[in-house]
């Protein structure tokens, strides 16, 4: 499998990243590991991880998603096989970029996930009251020291990446080699300045939600269909949207046309897009798994990208 280089980082990583919001919430630590077992296998390697993941869920504090993957780094071993990114900021626990946050921060993800180093250290949101050359300096400490090996954005707008981009070339710091924004056939708003300044200045794009929460699953086609899942009700907005059922009839005439299921066609159109590194996906079963990792054997013609740009648009 051809794998893509990340930025300027000097990492390269497989078409497809696996998301670990899951790990420990809707997928137990046996699950979880049986998931990554299964990903290792497949050819692929990134892993994507948050510290706050999942203090959203009742009775979680944050770092379970951390520490369902560290348990599995030290019982798999091989830590140089794969690579591993998560992320700081977004933890009411451990919020901010200041350079304390920043680098208490990162020993605790480096304690959760039972590791020397973590592969892609990334910005979960930014900070607008922590002046962006504290911020860079802090994460050049942590590369000059080895615990990080590059640094990424996530959720930054085209104005605050391009600011911290230039406050490291100015300071010759570590710069930011990833951005992780929401891209999907139904939400295309990083289009634009953001992947414009990213191609231009060499930044790779890690995009989260690519399937739309699962409404590009093709699951959701009738307001009967809301109750299938607790994200269901999310789906309205989707399926009675004027681009919906458009984007919902182009994926099943590629469908119909590749024998791909509707997941695969929309991680693939992702991979195939401008300036896209890879998109981040979910598995709570080895099945669910196989089934996206798919998307990485699937080329999409040139008028089939076309009809799903067309629909999407």
């Amino acid at each position: 499998m051809q794998k893509r280089p990340l930025g300027r980082s000097g990492l390269s990583i497989a078409p497809l990243v696996l998301g670990g919001n899951v790990f420990g919430w809707t997928a137990d630590e046996a699950t979880s590991h049986a998931v990554l077992d299964a990903f290792v296998a497949g050819g692929f390697d990134c892993i994507d991880s948050a510290d706050v993941y999942s203090a959203w869920v009742p009775g979680h504090k944050g770092g379970e998603s951390e520490t369902v993957l560290g348990s599995w780094l030290k019982k798999r071993g091989k830590r140089d096989d794969v690579i591993i990114a998560t992320k700081v900021g977004m933890w009411p626990a451990r919020p901010g970029l200041s350079a304390k946050n920043i680098e208490e921060a990162c020993e605790d993800s480096l304690r959760r996930l039972q590791t020397d180093y973590i592969d892609l250290y990334q910005s979960h949101r930014d900070d607008a009251e922590t002046p962006q050359e504290e911020t860079a300096e802090a994460f050049e400490r942590l590369v000059k020291a080895g615990k990080v090996r590059a640094i990424g954005a996530s959720n930054f707008d085209a104005d605050r990446l391009g600011s911290a981009l230039k406050v490291s070339a100015d300071k010759g710091a570590a710069r930011y080699n990833s951005l992780q924004p929401a891209y999907n056939l139904m939400d295309r708003g990083i289009e634009g300045p953001l992947v414009d300044l990213c191609i231009a200045q060499d930044v790779g794009i890690i995009s989260y939600y690519g399937l739309a929460s699962g409404f590009l699953t093709g699951k959701y086609r009738t307001p009967d269909d809301y109750g299938k899942s607790p994200r269901g009700g999310g789906m309205k907005k989707h399926l009675e949207s004027e681009k919906g059922p458009k984007v919902l009839a182009a994926m099943d005439a590629v469908a119909a046309e590749t024998g791909a299921s509707l997941s695969q066609i929309s991680l693939a159109w992702i991979m195939a897009r401008p300036g896209l590194t890879a998109p981040i996906a979910s598995a709570t079963s080895v099945k669910q798994l196989e089934e996206l990792m798919g998307a990485a054997r699937l080329t999409l013609t040139e008028a089939q990208m076309a009809r799903l740009n067309e629909a999407s648009a």
